[in-house]
Protein backbone atom coordinates (compact mmCIF):
# COMPACT_ATOMS: atom_id res chain seq x y z
CA UNK A 1 0.00 0.00 0.00
CA UNK A 2 0.93 3.45 -0.65
CA UNK A 3 -0.30 7.02 1.02
CA UNK A 4 -0.85 9.67 -1.94
CA UNK A 5 -1.66 12.66 -0.76
CA UNK A 6 -3.76 15.18 -2.92
CA UNK A 7 -5.86 18.30 -3.12
CA UNK A 8 -10.14 17.36 -3.39
CA UNK A 9 -11.28 19.29 -7.24
CA UNK A 10 -14.16 20.46 -5.11
CA UNK A 11 -13.29 22.47 -1.77
CA UNK A 12 -9.71 22.48 -2.78
CA UNK A 13 -8.71 20.30 1.14
CA UNK A 14 -5.58 18.06 1.22
CA UNK A 15 -6.63 15.02 1.87
CA UNK A 16 -4.85 11.38 1.72
CA UNK A 17 -5.83 7.84 0.18
CA UNK A 18 -4.32 4.73 0.79
CA UNK A 19 -3.44 2.62 -2.75
CA UNK A 20 -2.63 -0.72 -3.64
CA UNK A 21 0.20 -0.88 -5.55
CA UNK A 22 -0.18 -4.39 -6.94
CA UNK A 23 -2.49 -3.38 -9.40
CA UNK A 24 -1.44 -1.53 -12.43
CA UNK A 25 -3.89 0.90 -13.56
CA UNK A 26 -6.71 1.56 -11.55
CA UNK A 27 -10.25 3.65 -12.21
CA UNK A 28 -12.47 4.24 -9.48
CA UNK A 29 -14.87 6.83 -8.01
CA UNK A 30 -14.28 8.07 -3.99
CA UNK A 31 -15.89 10.29 -2.03
CA UNK A 32 -13.70 13.50 -0.63
CA UNK A 33 -13.08 12.17 3.32
CA UNK A 34 -13.81 16.55 3.77
CA UNK A 35 -16.75 17.86 1.52
CA UNK A 36 -18.32 13.71 0.42
CA UNK A 37 -17.89 15.01 -3.72
CA UNK A 38 -17.23 11.82 -5.43
CA UNK A 39 -13.43 12.28 -7.05
CA UNK A 40 -12.74 9.87 -9.80
CA UNK A 41 -9.37 8.70 -9.86
CA UNK A 42 -6.86 7.32 -12.53
CA UNK A 43 -3.51 5.79 -11.18
CA UNK A 44 -1.45 4.02 -12.60
CA UNK A 45 1.85 1.76 -11.27
CA UNK A 46 5.30 0.53 -12.42
CA UNK A 47 7.07 -1.47 -10.28
CA UNK A 48 5.42 -0.77 -7.12
CA UNK A 49 5.49 3.30 -7.99
CA UNK A 50 3.33 5.70 -8.67
CA UNK A 51 3.70 7.03 -11.94
CA UNK A 52 0.25 8.69 -13.00
CA UNK A 53 -2.38 10.00 -10.52
CA UNK A 54 -5.35 12.16 -11.65
CA UNK A 55 -8.33 13.63 -9.28
CA UNK A 56 -11.15 14.56 -11.80
CA UNK A 57 -14.26 16.18 -10.74
CA UNK A 58 -17.91 14.63 -11.72
CA UNK A 59 -20.33 16.69 -13.34
CA UNK A 60 -23.79 15.51 -11.37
Amino acid sequence: MVEHFFTCPYCWENISMLMDNSVLKQVYVEDCEVCCNPIQLTIRFKNMELIDFQSDSIEQ
